[in-house]
């Protein structure tokens, strides 16, 4: 999949639409329509998208995304798309949503077909909405096809949704509505080196300033290493209160089964299966070994 940072000409494509934070599992199937009526019709596909997230930069809030865009575009990779689009916020906002259709879309990517989220919206004011893309698409000969609304065990199914997940730690429900496990990443930094003198040594790095964020507590993971191996593991995502003085939050992961070996500075994944417990402070030392040890068996 080529990334392509500016507009340029490339005409005949199937366009799917959308910020796609987190690509969620409606988000892939909307691409995947896009995709498989490209290869129906004997054309590329593409994604549309945006550096920036509109409701955030309009209203300068720092975003806190499901994943990294970089995460977020490889997931798009593998759906099989040709091309992906990351347009400049700045440069297409003050667009109408018919100058947006005529000189952005139609312009430069001739459409065959147009696929977007029911309640997709673009253009000033979020005036463009599929009613819009629905009236022109005999005009400007394109297909025009909207994704009905996803729903998983009653809730919409919608990156808002997920974040709300997470932020209250019901991870297996984001999970379901992400089609995978959440994950954030990282390269494993030295710590205080505690968690070795009481038999649970830890892999830390440091949770990404720009990605949503869990509640402190205690999590069942699958760490994801460089060279591509999966092993189950325990995480702690907090202050260490038992341990620690400083309000300073690390992710702490104990990789189970035995695993010693020396990962400092390697880059790591950390996948999120379920909620085990919030963080809390021990007694001491002796009582906080015995809770990790309940917190493997509940895992």
């Amino acid at each position: 999949m080529k990334i392509i940072k500016k507009i340029i000409d490339i005409p005949n494509l199937s366009l799917a639409l959308g910020f796609f934070d987190g690509v969620h599992v409606a988000h892939q199937k909307l691409i995947k329509n896009a995709v498989d009526f490209a290869k129906k019709n004997n054309i590329k596909s593409a994604v549309i998208t945006l550096k920036q997230q509109p409701y955030c930069y309009l209203n300068h809030i720092v975003p806190k995304y499901i994943s990294s865009r970089e995460y977020s575009y490889n997931l798009i990779e593998h759906l099989g798309v040709d091309n992906l689009f990351e347009l400049d916020f700045d440069e297409v906002s003050d667009m109408t949503s018919f100058e947006y259709l005529n000189n952005v879309l139609v312009k430069n990517f001739s459409p065959v077909g147009i696929f977007t989220g029911f309640n997709h919206h673009f253009g000033h004011n979020r005036e463009g909405n599929c009613e819009f893309l629905e009236k022109y698409q005999s005009e400007f000969n394109y297909h025009f096809e909207a994704l009905p609304s996803q729903k998983m065990n009653g809730n919409l199914i919608s990156s808002s949704a997920i974040r709300k997940f997470l932020e209250s730690g019901q991870i297996e429900d984001a999970n379901l509505m992400l089609g995978r496990e959440f994950c954030v990443d990282g390269t494993v930094v030295e710590g205080n080196k505690i968690g070795r003198t009481i038999s649970f040594p830890t892999a830390n790095i440091n949770y990404p300033d720009n990605i949503v964020e869990v509640p402190n507590g205690v999590y069942g993971v699958n760490v994801e290493l460089s060279d591509g191996r999966v092993l189950k593991g325990i995480a702690n995502f907090g202050t260490k209160p038992t341990v620690n003085d400083t309000m300073q939050k690390t992710l702490e992961t104990h990789i189970l089964n035995g695993f010693s070996e020396d990962i400092y500075g390697q880059k790591i994944k950390i996948n999120f299966s379920k909620f085990i417990r919030k963080e809390q402070k021990f007694k001491n030392i002796e009582e906080l070994k015995e809770q990790i040890k309940n917190d493997i068996y509940n895992y």
